[in-house]
């Protein structure tokens, strides 16, 4: 945590001294347009607030730009571009001030951008060129920290798909000795599934996430992937940092999602330090999953929070096929199972289940008996009622 904070530190002090060399108040965002830091205009200054253009404003207030503000500026050549861009005013784009872009690189990439709000003339030549002098600086940071996050990311993989037993301890101890003091206290595990690429370079960055530690993607059923998160917590009780996470990336997934099934998001309960990593991540993944099972869970949802599916998540899968049960689950008589499992989830009252289902008492009394013919259950019985309800979260898990 100390280490987080020290580098946001260091990035603000070099935007701060770019602002300072330039006179302009300066941003400083990565090649995804995603806000690091952004320096603060000066109380003397004169500078009319009414002339900020909302770009910038929608910048700061949201830390990162619209993929058309993105396109527009790079229609200048700034992901190319060795030296500063200078950009014109255009209103019909929000953009009612001029620009100039420092590209931040490191050797031959863009890592970054900083962008200062320069009217013409603008800085002169030879304060452009100590600024970039400072871009450079802020290059070598950022690569180290990429580098960092890249690390991180094949070591929290190797975490939570490592078998139990000392491949997976052999795991943890890499994970641990890679994230030194910010392996320490308070964690828990986000997971949002189905993440909609195996690609990490796809995910938002981890330093864009207050709280992240780590996030990598993870196989998921068959073809499919989820993406997993280490967040760092200060109170076991305050899941904020979590929960907040958790809903930024469903809004990611959600705009880059191929498939018809809206992703869930489930989080695990908080663990002190990184030995429990595995058994937290399966906490996470059993809570998304009974998010797309069971919408009135989610799209959000905490581990504490998802009661009986705590244990049928715990269930193997072939739990979900009991031959007692098993010719209701035809899709068929897909109605049939509905309206047993509304039944069962209305503690068997005949009127509350009616209403629930916009249907006759009469028809719901004719479903439940065809429901007892097929399976040989008797819906009096609480036995039985427990198999029926059970197969039957079961199988939409």
């Amino acid at each position: 945590m100390r280490e987080n904070a020290r580098v946001k530190g260091d990035y603000q002090e070099l935007v701060d001294e770019i602002s300072g060399l330039l006179g302009a108040p300066a941003t400083l965002e990565n090649r995804d347009f995603e806000l690091i830091a952004f320096g603060a205009y000066d109380s003397d200054s004169e500078i009319d607030e009414s002339a900020l253009d909302p770009v910038r404003t929608r910048s700061i207030l949201t830390r990162r730009s619209t993929t058309a503000v993105r396109t527009w500026f790079e229609s200048f050549g700034i992901a190319r571009a060795t030296g500063p861009v200078r950009i014109p005013p255009t209103p019909e784009a929000g953009v009612y001030r001029g620009r100039v872009c420092l590209p931040v690189r490191h050797r031959e990439l863009v890592l970054g951008y900083v962008w200062l709000l320069a009217d013409d003339p603008g800085p002169t030549k030879e304060q452009l060129d100590a600024a970039m002098e400072v871009t450079a600086r802020i290059g070598d940071l950022l690569a180290d920290e990429a580098q960092a996050g890249a690390d991180l990311t094949r070591e929290l993989r190797a975490v939570l798909t490592a078998e139990r037993g000392w491949p997976r301890d052999m795991a943890v101890a890499e994970l641990r000795t890679a994230l030194g003091v910010r392996g320490e206290g308070l964690h828990t595990m986000v997971c949002v599934t189905p993440w909609p690429s195996a690609d990490p370079d796809d995910a938002p960055s981890v330093r864009t996430i207050p709280g992240a530690t780590a996030l990598c993607t993870v196989p998921w059923g068959t073809t499919g992937q989820s993406l997993a998160l280490l967040v760092r917590l200060r109170s076991s009780t305050v899941l904020t940092p979590a929960t907040s996470a958790a809903a930024r990336l469903l809004r990611e997934a959600e705009g880059t999602r191929t498939a018809s099934e809206s992703p869930a998001a489930g989080i695990a309960a908080p663990r002190s330090g990184l030995a429990g990593l595995g058994a937290a991540w399966q906490e996470a993944s059993a809570a998304a999953g009974a998010a797309l099972a069971e919408p009135g869970i989610g799209p959000i949802a905490e581990w504490a929070a998802i009661g009986p599916y705590r244990l049928l998540t715990a269930l193997p899968a072939e739990a979900a096929h009991d031959p007692v049960v098993v010719p209701l689950l035809d899709p068929a008589h897909r109605e049939l199972a509905r309206t047993a499992e509304a039944f069962l989830d209305c503690a068997g009252q005949a009127g509350r289940t009616a209403a629930h289902l916009g249907i006759h008492r009469q028809t719901l009394y004719y479903r439940l008996s065809r429901v007892e013919q097929l399976t040989g259950l008797d819906l009096d019985d609480g036995e039985d009622r427990l198999l029926l309800h059970m197969t039957l979260k079961a199988h939409r898990l």
